[in-house]
This record gives C-alpha cells, sequence and structure tokens, in this order.
C-alpha cells in the first residue's frame, strides 16, 4: 500500500454511530484517497443511507457482508464487534484500524499515536492496529515530547471526561436530565450511575479489584505502552463531567530532570498536533467548549511549577474526545498505512 498515486477500498465498521459520523467526515476533509467507501453497521441500522462528499452511500449490514478486498478497515463498533470481525477482516487482507479495547494490550497489535509513534503502525502481524483510549490519546502528544527530553518517572492525572465518551446515548442523557430538571421534574439515570446533569460522577467502567476502574487503567497500560517504557509510574483518577464534547485533564507529572514552565512551552508549541494556550489571565487557557470541541488539536495550558515537588510540573490537557480522542486519529493512522507506514 505505498502507491501514493492509488486509491482504496476502505470500511467504515460502525457508521452509524458518533465516531463512525467523525470519521466519514474526517476522511472528506483530509482527502483521503477512498476509491470505494464500505459504510457497515448492525442489522438495525442497514438500508439507510448516509452523505459522504455529496453523494448518498448505503449503510450493509455487517455480518452478512464479504470482507474481500476491503484495503482498509476503520472499526468503531464496540468491543464485542470488533473482538469477532476484526480478524475477519484481516484475514481478508485489510488492514484493521480498531478503536475498541479489545486488541490494544496485546504484545503483536500495535497502540499508535500519529504524532507521537507512528513507526510501531508498521509492525502489525496480525493486520490491526489499536486507537488508544480518548483519554490516553490526548495525553501522549503532550507528555511524548517531555518524556523524551527530560524524562517521566510519574503521572498524577485526574480526568474530567465528556459524556459523548459513553457513546449518543451518553448525550441523549444529559440533554433529557437536563431539560427534565430545568422544568423541575424528577430524573431516573439509565445509561450512567448516578445523575449526570449539573453532577459529577467519579466511576467509568467497571472497577477492578485494585479499587481502580478500568478506564483509569487504561491510562496506565496504555502510557507505558504508547511511550515505550514501563518505569513511568501512573495515577489516574477518572470523572465523567455533564459536558457534551470535550475531555479535560488535570495532569501533574515528575521528572527525572527538571523541566522549567518556560522549557516546557518551548517544547510544546513545536510538538506536533499540540496547540498551548497559556496565558496568566481570564480566558488565557483552553476549555472543551471554547477551544475543543469540533477541532483537531490537542490544546494544553495552566502550565507552571508545582512548588510541593523539586522537579514537578502542572498542566491542563483539552481535546475533543470524538474527534482527536478516536475518529481523527484512526484517519491518520490510514494515511499512514496509506503511504506505507
Amino acid at each position: 500500500m505505498s502507491n501514493q498515486n492509488r486509491s482504496f477500498t476502505v470500511a467504515i465498521v460502525g457508521a452509524t454511530g458518533a465516531v463512525g459520523e467523525v470519521m466519514l467526515s474526517i476522511l472528506a476533509e483530509r482527502d483521503f484517497p477512498v476509491g470505494k467507501l464500505v459504510l457497515l453497521a448492525s442489522a438495525r441500522s442497514a438500508g439507510t443511507q448516509v452523505d459522504f462528499k455529496g453523494q448518498k452511500v448505503d449503510v450493509l449490514d455487517l455480518e452478512t457482508f464479504d470482507p474481500t478486498g476491503v484495503d482498509i478497515a476503520l472499526f468503531s463498533a464496540g468491543g464485542s464487534v470488533s473482538k469477532e470481525y476484526a480478524p475477519k477482516f484481516a484475514a481478508a487482507g485489510a488492514v484493521v484500524i480498531d478503536n475498541s479495547s479489545t486488541f490494544r494490550y496485546d504484545a503483536d497489535v500495535p497502540l499508535v499515536v500519529s504524532e507521537v509513534n507512528p513507526h510501531a503502525a508498521k509492525n502489525r502481524p496480525r493486520g490491526i492496529i489499536a486507537n488508544p483510549n480518548c483519554s490516553t490519546m490526548q495525553l501522549m502528544p503532550v507528555l511524548a515530547p517531555i518524556h523524551r527530553e527530560y524524562g517521566i518517572e510519574r503521572i498524577n492525572v485526574a480526568t474530567y471526561q465528556s459524556v459523548s465518551g459513553a457513546g449518543r446515548s451518553g448525550l441523549e442523557e444529559l440533554g433529557r436530565q437536563t431539560a427534565q430538571l430545568l422544568a423541575f421534574q424528577d430524573i431516573e439515570p439509565k445509561k450512567f450511575q448516578a445523575q449526570i446533569a449539573f453532577n459529577l460522577i467519579p466511576h467509568i467502567d467497571e472497577f477492578l479489584a485494585n479499587g481502580y476502574t478500568k478506564e483509569e487503567m487504561k491510562l496506565v497500560w496504555e502510557t507505558r505502552k504508547i511511550l515505550e517504557d514501563d518505569s513511568i509510574q501512573v495515577n489516574p483518577t477518572a470523572v465523567r463531567v455533564p459536558v457534551f464534547y470535550g475531555h479535560s485533564e488535570a495532569v501533574n507529572i515528575e521528572t527525572k530532570k527538571k523541566i522549567s514552565p518556560e522549557q516546557a512551552r518551548e517544547l510544546l508549541r513545536a510538538a506536533p498536533g499540540v496547540e498551548v494556550v497559556d496565558e496568566h489571565k481570564a480566558g488565557g487557557y483552553p476549555t472543551p467548549v471554547t477551544h475543543a470541541s469540533g477541532r483537531d488539536p490537542v490544546f494544553v495550558g495552566r502550565i507552571r511549577e508545582d512548588f510541593s515537588h523539586p522537579r514537578g510540573l502542572n498542566l491542563w490537557v483539552v481535546a475533543d474526545n470524538i474527534r482527536k480522542g478516536a475518529a481523527l486519529n484512526a484517519v491518520q493512522l490510514a494515511e499512514l498505512v496509506a503511504n506505507g507506514g
């Protein structure tokens, strides 16, 4: 797949979902060389049509589709779908880029952030490349250049994750509960474990034996794999917040060599995919609504020395979890594949 003039047969599995829709728009925006587009979903969504570059494309039933001839398959339909169908697409010759957690921790499946470790995408013996979790995704472009220059020993991170991370049903629940509460009506949580409107929930994914949630441990496992350093200590807390789009992270790092806020800003201004918004004034910092929503970069601000630790640094990291946290990176990985990577 190294011919840059070639077009590709691209399949999107989960095409009618929140991430699948954004994948489609990004393929069009970035003018990816799509020769043939195949949209796949469950039988429930099959038969509908989706617009791509001004043309209507039929959504097909994944269960009955023959993947022969697909060059690149972008999966965003959940772990159970990936587990069953991704190996079938890979066996038929497609490079699978999977957005679920199904293959992320397998030693023979690369876990790749396009700006951080693109070299890893080439080593894909099973024909599968894994997309990291959204909270890890936005953290890596910020921390990778710091780790390479100064060495990171420990990361303390609290995430503030929007409801879109839970899919369309999460968006609908926040909207519904907000409207009901403003109308002085009682609400009943369905998607989330507690009321999400006007509330915070320190619980994402299932609890594990160590007291952390699986969402929190993803930050531990994936950070080490992407940065290729198992010595990095990560202490995460993941919180669901009543924001529609955009995850935020309060990050404290302890480095091997001291890094000043000025040195961090210089590094991060040069980092691909990162935009520094860091002024000591009202509005001189990124927020999920005013900066991240609908945009490609990872934004970083509130860069300051941790005066409680001799080699500590604080950062505030914000990104659109559906866009950069899932869809954009998947398309960027497809571009790597298309260009021979």
